[in-house]
């Protein structure tokens, strides 16, 4: 087992007006434990409270964004994510079980996806407000496979991004979704923009490129703009139904046969 450094989970980085936020835990393909989750809820409480950044970045360490929540995890007390119904109605919001994802900030971010962005971790990139994908990318539900349930906004929004029947589609197959794809679908895109050809360039760098661009924006209509959209689809309600729906399969039990299954299966692979 890897010991952890608690204050390595989440690494901050500044590069002129663009804060970069990276889940730190490769080792896991950046999954997210309850520590993990609390150190990205302080990292985005910091930035949007920070005067001197404009937008910030969220990425993955290792090669992957993030493989969702860790299932380790959810069976660890002092580890498992953060769960609750609590939802006050002042922004920036209250913390989620990947950690930001209910929260409501006023500048914008960026997800750079490489790598695998499944399961809790799509949901941290729908959280965001552009996502960037590179060639290695592979989104998806895989916690479909699992019988853990989407939990933190997934469900509401997969298919305000890419319309209901895709969402369906994607939600209830749980099947992998390469960067290709992703950009017709308009799940992601590329900067330069692009729906039509992957760019080569890695996401983070993609990303850096397009959040500098913003910068070059009048910031207070950029993220009134902003604001107004994420306003005129309020996600409060739904949100708090789908975690009671998530919380009910939980309870079920059914979701531990997935986690054994699994877990069971990378005993056999590490033994061969």
């Amino acid at each position: 087992m890897v010991k952890e450094d608690p204050a390595t989970l989440v690494l901050v980085e500044k590069r002129g007006k663009t804060t970069i936020i990276t889940i730190n835990r490769p080792h896991k393909r950046n999954c997210v434990n309850g520590p993990t989750a609390r150190a990205l809820y302080q990292a985005f409480l910091d930035f949007d409270a920070d005067s001197t950044a404009a937008v910030a970045i969220l990425t993955g360490a290792g090669g992957n964004f993030c493989a969702g929540a860790d299932l380790a995890a959810i069976l660890n007390q002092d580890e498992a994510n953060p769960m609750s119904s609590e939802w006050p109605d002042t922004l920036p919001g209250p913390i989620g079980p990947m950690g930001p994802s209910r929260m409501v900030l006023s500048k914008p971010v960026i997800a750079a996806i490489s790598g695998y962005a499944v399961a809790g971790g799509i949901e941290l990139a729908l959280w965001c407000d552009i996502r960037i994908v590179d060639p290695t990318a592979t989104l998806g539900v895989f916690c479909r496979l699992r019988g853990v349930p989407l939990i933190d906004g997934g469900t509401v929004r997969l298919p305000q991004v890419v319309g209901r029947g895709v969402a369906m589609d994607l939600m209830l197959t749980g099947r992998a979704v390469k960067a290709q794809e992703a950009l017709k679908i308009q799940l992601a895109t590329c900067f330069p923009p692009s729906y039509e050809t992957v760019n080569e360039t890695p996401a983070l760098q993609q990303a850096l490129a397009l959040a500098e661009s913003l910068w070059e924006h009048p910031q207070t209509c950029m993220r009134n703009d902003r604001l107004s959209t994420h306003f005129a689809n309020p996600i409060r309600e739904a949100m708090i139904k789908e975690y009671e729906l998530g919380i009910e399969t939980l309870t079920s039990g059914e979701f531990q046969e997935g986690i054994t299954k699994f877990f069971n299966k990378n005993k056999e692979k590490a033994r061969m």
